[in-house]
């Protein structure tokens, strides 16, 4: 079956969105085609792990501002790390930390470019 195979993280500083992502998740950057532009080695170089996908009611992860374009929300070991890393460095939380019964605790944040992402760290029911 078709599935999400790509995602692209828009930077008005690429250098520094890099620093961001390779600090905050640990993944590899491999530069390629125009200048800043790198492929984004997120886990193992396996590209048959479907992706989890949702249809949902426009929201507002950050008050005022109807989010406009994908969701994308990043599987965690630990989500009190990841927000200390994300703070550390120069994201923000845009929407705090909850709960969802039965799935794990979820956060948004604001990335160093003020591109919005969510974090997850799952029940171990879930794993």
């Amino acid at each position: 079956m078709p599935h999400l195979a790509h995602f692209a993280i828009n930077a008005d500083d690429v250098p520094r969105a890099k620093k961001f992502y390779e600090k905050v998740f640990g993944w590899k950057f491999s530069a390629w085609g125009p200048p800043n532009f790198y492929q984004i080695q997120t886990g193992k170089d396996d590209h048959t792990q479907p992706a989890l996908g949702a249809l949902q009611g426009r929201r507002n992860l950050v008050p005022g501002q109807p989010t406009i374009g994908y969701e994308c929300t990043i599987s965690v070991e630990s989500i009190d790390d990841t927000i200390k890393a994300v703070t550390a460095n120069g994201g923000r939380i845009a929407l705090p930390k909850s709960i969802i019964s039965g799935v794990g605790a979820l956060v948004f944040f604001k990335d160093t470019e003020g591109n919005v992402f969510g974090a997850i760290q799952f029940d171990s029911a879930m794993e």
